[in-house]
Order: C-alpha cells, then sequence, then structure tokens
C-alpha cells in the first residue's frame, strides 16, 4: 500500500530511525525493477495538479516497479529545503522552481539534487481570459486592448454601463499582478475590477457564466480543472517583461505598475541525487513522465466533477488514460500496474 504521513518531519523522522513501514513492497533491490530498497518518498504538494502527479508515480513505483513508496504532505519551499539539505523526500513530481532559483540552481551544481524533466511540458500558464464563444463571435477580441475597448460587451452586473473584470482572490499573489495590469491598462474609467473573495467564488463566477454562454473577463491560471472544462481562450498582452512583473508583484516597488504578460513558470519533476545512483531506472522512469497543460487540466476535471480526491483523481487517470501513461514503462510494468487498478 502506499503510506501517507503529515509531513517533512515525519520523513525525516523515518529516515533518522530507519522505522519499517508496514505492508509496504520492501524488496531487496537485486530482486526489484525498483533498484533500491530504500523508501522513496514523494511529495504530495498542496495543489491539485501536484497532488494528483504524486499519486499516479506512487501508484506506478510501486505496483509497477516494486517500490516501497510513501506519499507525504509537501510545498515548493520546504520540499526543496528539504530535499537539498537531506535527501528527503526523493521526489516532488511537480516542483515549481521560480520561487526556489538560487538555492535550487546551486543544488543542481553541487550534486545534491537532479532535474530529470519538465512536470508541465509547455509551461504553466497564467494570464486574463475571455470564452472562446465570445471570441467567435468577435474575431477581432486576441488582445487585451482589444477586450479593454469593449467594456460594453462585459458589462458588470451591478453598474451595466462599467464593463468587469474578475481578479484573483484578495491575498494571492496574482491579485497585486492583476491590480497593477488594471491601473497600467488605464481601465479605471470604463471597468471594475471585482473581487470574488475566494478561489471557490472565483470558478463559480467562471462556471456560471460558461454555463449560460456568458461573455466574461477573468485572471486564471493552469494547468486547472477550470481551463480544462471550459474553452478559455487567453489573451495576448503583449511581451513579459520579468522587472516590470517583479515590481508589479511587489508591494513595495515604487515604480509605476507597467503592461507585461505574465511569466510562464518553470515546473520540474526534481529529485534527491541518491535516486539517481540508487534507482537508474526509477530516475529513468521520471524523464518519461512531462504532461501538458491541457492533459493536466483534463485529468482535474475528474477531480472536479466528482469531488474526488487527489488519489481517486490518480486512479482514474490511471484507468482511462492507459495509452498515455504507459507509454513511460515498458509493457511488464503497465501489466503490473494495470493488475492492481479496481
Amino acid at each position: 500500500m502506499i503510506l501517507k504521513s503529515g509531513g517533512i518531519a515525519a520523513v525525516i523522522t523515518l529516515t533518522l530511525f530507519s522505522t519499517t513501514i508496514p505492508g509496504a513492497l520492501a524488496q531487496d533491490s537485486a530482486g526489484s525493477a525498483c533498484g533500491t530498497d530504500r523508501t522513496i518518498d514523494i511529495a504530495e504538494m498542496t495543489w491539485p495538479s501536484a497532488a494528483a502527479l504524486a499519486n499516479i508515480h506512487a501508484t506506478i513505483l510501486e505496483a509497477g516497479f516494486g517500490c516501497s513508496v510513501e506519499i507525504v504532505t509537501g510545498d515548493t519551499v520546504p520540499t526543496s529545503s528539504s530535499m537539498l539539505m537531506r535527501g528527503t523526500p526523493a521526489v516532488a513530481p511537480e516542483l515549481w522552481t521560480s520561487t526556489i532559483e538560487e538555492p535550487w540552481a546551486k543544488g543542481i551544481a553541487d550534486g545534491d539534487v537532479v532535474q530529470l524533466s519538465d512536470a508541465i511540458t509547455d509551461g504553466t500558464v497564467e494570464g486574463w481570459f475571455i470564452p472562446r464563444y465570445v471570441q467567435e463571435a468577435h474575431p477581432e477580441l486576441t488582445t487585451a486592448e482589444a477586450v479593454i475597448a469593449r467594456p460594453d460587451l462585459f458589462a458588470d452586473p451591478e453598474e451595466p454601463d462599467q464593463g468587469r473584470l474578475y481578479s484573483c482572490p484578495p491575498g494571492w499573489a496574482c491579485e497585486l499582478s492583476t491590480t497593477a495590469l488594471f491601473e497600467a491598462y488605464d481601465m479605471e474609467d470604463a471597468w471594475n475590477l471585482f473581487s470574488p473573495g475566494s478561489g471557490g467564488s472565483l470558478d463559480a463566477s467562471i462556471a456560471r457564466a460558461f454555463t449560460r454562454e456568458e461573455p466574461i473577463l477573468f485572471y486564471y491560471w493552469g494547468p486547472t480543472a477550470i481551463l480544462g472544462k471550459y474553452d478559455a481562450v487567453q489573451l495576448d498582452l503583449g511581451e513579459t517583461k520579468p522587472d516590470v512583473y517583479a515590481c508589479n508583484t511587489d508591494a513595495d516597488c515604487d515604480e509605476p505598475a507597467g503592461i507585461t504578460a505574465y511569466p510562464s513558470s518553470p515546473a520540474v519533476v526534481g529529485a534527491a541525487a541518491w535516486l539517481q545512483e540508487e534507482a537508474p531506472a526509477v530516475a529513468e522512469y521520471f524523464t518519461k513522465v512531462g504532461l501538458t497543460n491541457a492533459e493536466i487540466s483534463e485529468l482535474l476535471v475528474y477531480g472536479d466533477e466528482n469531488q474526488a480526491d487527489a488519489a481517486a483523481t490518480a486512479q482514474n487517470f490511471l484507468k482511462t488514460k492507459e495509452d498515455l501513461w504507459s507509454t513511460w514503462v515498458s509493457a511488464d510494468v503497465a501489466d503490473k500496474v494495470k493488475a492492481t487498478l479496481n
């Protein structure tokens, strides 16, 4: 079985005291496709895509490779810090490195960690979106400037003579960036910047508009279930200007807000260096597991529509996307995984 722990501290305790994990499929390295009898702990991050990926890989490693596997709670900074300093967790299947760029690069250079592949092969997505049915009715609406010129199409229900831009939830970094762009585009006179109050409220507003086939201009990011479920078109915000974006997202920056596209943050499969040395077959597996934004968003739709947790979402992916994940492994490994699926 795949075991879950409460977090990084549990992994450290596990490592220090060599605790035996009851029920795990520990095997002699000589007789296992895994290559190591050390437990491979996989970080389950706090956002849906990373959590689902952790469970997908855990199932394949345990059932297909015969590895002893543990899923541990993680997040970008604590997971990467523990991996760099202690070699645990062994794998972070979706590690966004933009916020840990310097220590991560140093860890690679020092041989403490390895970057096995891109978890999201076409990069993360962030920006302003409109429904495709709106763009099909108005083909000229491909850029932010073109949409901003038509507040009448995106009327605020509470103030119909103004357009409405659905912003990011309060307290999120994207609230700063969206507000800055709203100011940089001089939208104040003809548009309202609407705060949805929460991520759930933003999702509900988007779902309601698409269900009714109404116009909506909104901030969003991917991979996510929303972008997997609804056919939204990302608007062209021009070139990405890292310095401008950095200022736009810094509440203490004194420079005026500027126009810039959102940068695509790299999301990689990161691993402790020992994994590549002790379990080369597993490390090789992780070089093949990249998915596109659209593929990840699609797998998240199941969890969203069925209120399924990460484990159930992973099971659904393994059952319905065999043609995709089976390309990551040998036929023998694929057969072992399929035999365990309910």
